[in-house]
């Protein structure tokens, strides 16, 4: 059993299978450039984008975008998560410029911003703004038995101006929850989905 989302992040339950629509390997992607050569700005609050990111090896800095999340809409998945991840990346790039910090950090520097949602019986639903709303949410996914998460990694290099993004999408499936494990999932810290790991690295060796 996992333990998932919280209200700040994205809800879901335990998982029966996570069947991805686009596979990436590790194996696949070679690193030409030392990690050590350049610093990684991560724009995001998301305490789980910070686990996976030190996981895989990083050291990084933390900037958030602090933006209107709810004023951006889009129709599909994709195209939602793509605009909130280039969003969240010009506020921080605009952030640095007025604090005069660009040049500084555009030394070999590259920010990442990322976002996700998921599709229920073709809804997107985003994160839960009540306690009784992520409830809702979790007893909606297991009466469906599945529902679908879409996320983006955005790698902009601040030296270059180049930005490389690309999206993920997977089924998630769910065995039934008893109500007092979904209550213990409501305000939980820990996150199904994050930070692709092998689609960040491929997009950090594309933007450099």
């Amino acid at each position: 059993m996992m333990r998932l989302v919280s209200l700040t992040t994205m809800l879901t339950a335990p998982i029966v299978r996570i069947a991805s629509l686009r596979k990436w390997s590790l194996q696949e992607i070679e690193m030409d450039t030392c990690k050590s050569s350049y610093k990684i700005i991560l724009g995001s609050s998301s305490m789980a984008r910070r686990q996976i990111l030190s996981e895989m090896g990083y050291e990084f800095s933390i900037m958030t975008a602090d933006i209107d999340e709810k004023c951006i809409r889009k129709e599909k998945p994709e195209e939602l998560v793509m605009a909130l991840a280039h969003a969240k990346a010009d506020a921080i790039v605009t952030r640095l410029q007025t604090m005069g910090q660009l040049e500084e950090n555009a030394h070999a520097t590259l920010l990442i911003t990322a976002d996700t949602v998921v599709l229920y019986k073709g809804m997107i639903r985003e994160k839960p703004t009540t306690k009784e709303e992520a409830r809702n949410f979790i007893k909606g996914w297991v009466f469906w038995w599945s529902c679908s998460c879409c996320g983006i990694v955005l790698v902009t290099n601040l030296t270059t101006g180049t930005r490389k993004g690309a999206w993920e999408r997977a089924e998630v499936y769910f065995h039934e929850i008893p109500d007092e494990v979904i209550d213990s999932l409501v305000g939980s810290t820990d996150t199904v989905m994050g930070l692709s790991k092998a689609l960040t690295e491929k997009l950090i060796a594309e933007a450099l």
